[in-house]
């Protein structure tokens, strides 16, 4: 990247992912997708990282979807590829054997809405307001409703996107966006809490279970528990597992090496 778009650091354990445009809301373009791509990348070709966490730089925004500045450029498609960065970035998200954590400490709209929702867990300021715009401006969160129809209700989901109407948090929440609705005050503290319920975990199992989690999503029962029963066994099999039934046994923390 050339650009400061999206900032990049290594926290601890923790790969923190930051859109870094305050005076755009944090809207989207190619540079930010790039960005957090580049970041997803980065994050799980090195091994001390154990999660991400995804946010917006400043108080105003999480995201507020695509840059319409350039209205043009915001919806120009190169019909001759098959695929778009941010449905590429969406499927990135979905194949990763690391666990993300959304940071929403303002205005989660449109494209920002995917963003949360391709994580895997979520938690947001008291005040943020959420929405699916498109249907304002003649088009539709399109993208967006591969990963949120099977988060939300359906019948919250096409008032959603039918209406292009905002809600907030606590809507959010109990909807299934959010896992916890936080003071902008205590926002770094619950996420640094919740990272913290994460780093301490084998990540030989958090990397196998979100491989596992993702492979059944669209099996039947009977396909996804033949899977899931050869993944148990094999799991037992790991160092991580024999490690951690030896710790139990002994009565101590299990010292995880990601085996």
């Amino acid at each position: 990247m050339t650009d400061n778009s999206v900032l990049l650091e290594k926290r601890g354990q923790a790969y923190w992912i930051t859109i870094n445009r305050p005076d755009k809301r944090n809207a989207l373009n190619a540079g930010v997708i790039a960005g957090i791509a580049r970041g997803y990348r980065e994050a799980h070709d090195d091994k001390d990282v154990r999660v991400i966490v995804l946010t917006g730089a400043g108080d105003k925004a999480f995201c507020a979807g695509a840059d319409l500045q350039n209205s043009g450029a915001a919806f120009s498609m190169d019909f001759s590829r098959p695929n778009v960065d941010y449905a590429d970035l969406l499927r990135l998200s979905q194949n990763a054997t690391k666990p993300a954590i959304a940071r929403v400490g303002g205005v989660c709209m449109a494209g920002g809405m995917g963003l949360l929702c391709m994580t895997d867990m979520a938690v947001a300021g008291d005040g943020v307001i959420f929405g699916l715009p498109e249907v304002k401006v003649g088009v539709f969160p399109m993208q967006v409703l591969s990963l949120l129809q099977s988060i939300a209700p359906p019948r919250l989901v096409n008032e959603w996107a039918l209406t292009g109407e905002p809600f907030d948090a606590k809507t959010a929440q109990a909807a299934g966006l959010l896992n916890y609705v936080v003071p902008a005050a205590e926002l770094d503290a619950k996420v640094d809490w919740l990272i913290g319920r994460i780093v301490d975990k084998s990540p030989t199992a958090i990397r196998r279970g979100k491989y596992a989690m993702r492979a059944i999503a669209s099996m039947s029962f009977d396909e996804s528990i033949a899977y899931t029963e050869s993944q148990i066994a094999l799991l037992a099999m790991t160092e991580d597992a024999k490690e951690g039934l030896k710790a139990f046994g002994e009565k101590r923390k299990p010292t995880w090496t990601g085996r």
